[in-house]
């Protein structure tokens, strides 16, 4: 199974990748599959069933928007986030959809998407089920799919719930764990970013590998921008106030050459996640890295780096997100990153350990350091439950993006520190994670069931 830097980071919109990106994915590809096996014009209604934590915290997360916006052919790289919400209401409204963007069928907001709070499918937490009937009420055609964290989506054929999307392609370094990694560094003297550039080779050009990823920097920027910009509450019922434009005007105030504070760079990584996150909370367009709810975190770290470290150039962002997307991998095939699986650590988690890993990259660590500055990075979030409070991307979420961005500065820093040795590795610590994941109530895991969703009282 092969994985690209493109895969772990990719342009979406908010407030979740599992229980966006991915559902809005999967009703595309449903739909999708309608038109090319001839089924589309015989079809007169769609059914969506969400199941799981995607049916416990579903409507929090727009899990029903994101089916119907998928179903009408959008996809999350490319939907108008500005006019998503007006689009779903208007199919309400109507009474109609327009599958694939065209074909118009008869639709009911309250029968044709259901979120079953307390039914799961059998291989994954996140699961979902579509059908497409005909005039007659027959079944023409019927498909379940399972979004497996991070906007990546599985058909529901798959057995166990594989934790990777089938690519079968012949890499020049194929690695699937941190140790593997290493020896190939050691023995063909590169550095992670190197060896994940030779594998990016086999898909694109590193011309066109370069662009996309400053492609995919411009909209971190771009969505750091809007969230420095945008005041007002944000949606969904808990009145949690945008922070991020209040914060950017103090600290545009402040001149970091005669600032006395000796934290200021991090009050800058603080804005940088907070900004992120909001923009996520609010359904904008956001860069998922390797979630939607972890999504500040990589920008954030990246922001650091550009803003506070003397040299840092475009070469530097590509080898970042090239060596935090390594980091990822091993996250993605050894563990999980889906929240509803693993909990936060798979999500905050993963994202803290792939930034020091991408910074201790561009500030010259060796391929022993970065390793160890991603195993500190998850280290520290080991047991990290997902408790969203009214099933949003808000409370905790949003603030949990700013701690661990200032956590994983100080991975990459403790790691330059060292010479690479320490007593737990990257892998072990990998391997800790997903088994303290399968041992964690599920409560604790995106369903709202527990910790601070149930001991926070909503307002």
């Amino acid at each position: 199974m092969a994985l690209s830097v493109l895969d772990l980071f990719s342009v979406g919109i908010g407030p979740s990748s599992s229980h966006t990106v991915g559902p809005m994915r999967a009703a595309k590809q449903f739909t999708d599959g309608l038109e090319s096996s001839g089924q589309l014009p015989a079809t007169v209604r769609v059914q969506a069933e969400l199941f799981g934590s995607l049916g416990a915290t579903g409507r929090g997360h727009g899990s029903d928007k994101a089916v119907v916006l998928g179903l009408q052919g959008h996809s999350p790289e490319t939907v108008d986030t500005r006019t998503a919400d007006d689009q779903v209401a208007a199919a309400a409204l109507d009474a109609e959809l327009r599958l694939g963007g065209n074909h118009r069928v008869d639709f009911n907001w309250e029968e044709d998407v259901v979120l079953h709070r307390r039914k799961s499918l059998p291989a994954h937490p996140n699961g979902m089920t579509f059908r497409a009937l005909d005039h007659n009420g027959k079944v023409l055609r019927e498909r379940s799919y399972y979004s497996i964290g991070g906007g990546f989506v599985v058909d529901g054929d798959v057995t166990g719930a594989e934790k990777v999307v089938p690519d079968t392609t012949v890499l020049p370094y194929p690695f699937t764990s941190g140790d593997e990694l290493l020896a190939i560094c050691e023995r063909e003297g590169k550095s992670i970013s190197d060896v994940m550039l030779a594998n990016e080779l086999v898909w694109r050009t590193e011309e066109e590998l370069r662009e996309r990823l400053l492609g995919i920097w411009a909209v971190m920027r771009e969505c750091v921008d809007n969230g420095c910009s945008a005041e007002g509450i944000l949606p969904g019922g808990l009145s949690v106030r945008r922070r991020a434009p209040s914060l950017f005007r103090k600290l545009a105030e402040t001149d970091a050459t005669t600032s006395s504070d000796p934290l200021l760079a991090m009050e800058w990584v603080n804005l940088f996640a907070l900004a992120v996150n909001e923009e996520n909370a609010a359904g904008g367009r956001i860069v998922t890295a390797p979630t939607n709810g972890a999504a500040g975190i990589v920008p954030a770290v990246l922001h650091y780096y550009t803003k506070f470290v003397p040299g840092a150039d475009d070469d530097g962002v590509v080898r970042f997100l090239l060596a935090a997307a390594a980091v990822g991998i091993l996250f993605k095939i050894n563990a999980s990153i889906s929240g509803a699986e693993v909990g936060c650590q798979g999500e905050v988690g993963s994202a803290c350990s792939m930034a020091a890993a991408g910074l201790c990259e561009v500030l010259g660590g060796t391929p022993s350091q970065v390793e160890n500055a991603a195993e500190v990075g998850i280290e520290h979030n080991l047991g990290l439950t997902c408790d969203p409070v009214g099933g949003l991307v808000q409370i905790p979420c949003i603030e949990r993006n700013a701690i661990a961005s200032v956590k994983a500065i100080n991975a990459a820093r403790l790691a330059l520190h060292g010479d690479g040795s320490h007593k737990v590795s990257l892998d072990k610590a990998i391997k800790t994670m997903r088994e303290t994941g399968a041992d964690m109530k599920s409560k604790y895991k995106e369903t709202s069931r527990g910790g601070l969703a149930v001991n926070v009282v909503e307002c």
